[in-house]
């Protein structure tokens, strides 16, 4: 088979482009700079310049193939300049199922997100939960309006299947979760809010989830691909018995909420993570799902975090150099 893949410079695109070729598939990527991605070209990726944003700089790649996974996006929170959200969550997915409209691609994968569903407070949300409210950040709420949009694009004919992640972890994270663990390993982690909580699934899983909803999702359906329920704190808890370091203490989520109304007025001065959306987002609110539909249709299934994320941490104290 042949597939053309949106984000593959990325956490979750990279390992799939990578899965993708170990068992034989031709590979297509549009990537803004070719000479940057020189590790994805020795595994044999065929590399387009191009961009989501930029409609026609993906046909090329597009063309021809037997499907398409578009799973780039924007993912920042607290940041001051939020434009990307709508220019690529919204607007890139828009361009790039007009294309498979365009180009009659026999079907493709979506990864949209836990996260459209802002908090679910403490309820394990399935693929029918309707949000109302106003999201927490413009990234949750830029990727619900994503996921509206390929409902659309479904609704017209358009053969595509929603996969939602949750939180991913592992080996290349580039996210604030490494970070995170970073700076647990080296001390510099104090305390946690309670109750804060996600879906934790390893990036090789939830690539598995793609690849499983290309090969036996049903066209015009959704399915959660997230992990188990974790809290924030039991997750770091569990990395610092992992290493033998000091787990982090534990502060009370309406301090945090508390908190990210107090520096409203001062965010264009505050670090993304301290910002009132940065605060907002961590103060005891779940990214909950239940990934029943995708472990029976799809054979998905998720490796326990008390497996995953110990071997993640593991790999980050080799790389420090503390095993």
């Amino acid at each position: 088979m042949k597939y053309f893949v949106t984000g593959a410079t990325g956490f979750v695109g990279g390992v799939l482009v990578k899965k993708l070729r170990e068992v034989g598939h031709e590979v297509n990527a549009s990537v803004r700079s070719p000479e940057k991605a020189k590790d994805m070209q020795a595994l044999g990726v065929k590399l387009f310049k191009g961009d989501v944003t930029d409609k026609e700089s993906m046909r090329e790649a597009m063309t021809a193939v037997d499907g398409v996974y578009h799973v780039a996006g924007w993912y920042k929170v607290g940041t001051r300049d939020k434009s990307g959200g709508a220019r690529v969550n919204i607007n890139g997915t828009r361009n790039v199922l007009e294309l498979m409209q365009e180009l009659n691609i026999p079907k493709g994968v979506y990864t949209s997100t836990l996260a459209i569903d802002s908090d679910t407070k403490g309820v394990l949300a399935d693929e029918n939960y309707h949000f109302t409210g106003e999201h927490l950040s413009e990234y949750d709420r830029t990727k619900a309006e994503a996921h509206k949009l390929a409902n659309e694009f479904i609704k017209q004919g358009l053969p595509l299947v929603i996969v939602q992640p949750g939180l991913i972890y592992g080996p290349g994270d580039t996210s604030t979760v490494r970070v995170n663990l970073l700076d647990l390993l080296n001390g510099k982690l104090p305390m946690l809010p309670n109750q804060t909580g996600y879906c934790w699934a390893h990036v090789d899983d939830a690539v598995d989830g793609h690849i499983l909803a290309m090969e036996k999702g049903k066209t015009g359906e959704s399915y959660i691909i997230c992990g188990e329920p974790f809290t924030a704190l039991d997750a770091f808890t569990l990395a610092a018995k992992t290493a033998n370091v000091k787990a982090p203490m534990t502060a009370p989520y309406q301090m945090m909420k508390a908190l990210s109304v107090l520096v409203t007025p001062f965010d264009s001065l505050m670090p993304p993570t301290y910002t009132s959306e940065g605060l907002r987002v961590v103060s005891g609110v779940t990214y909950y799902g239940d990934n029943s539909k995708a472990k029976r249709e799809l054979g998905f299934n998720p490796r326990p975090v008390s497996e995953g994320w110990a071997e993640t941490v593991r790999h980050e104290m080799k790389l420090l150099g503390m095993q």
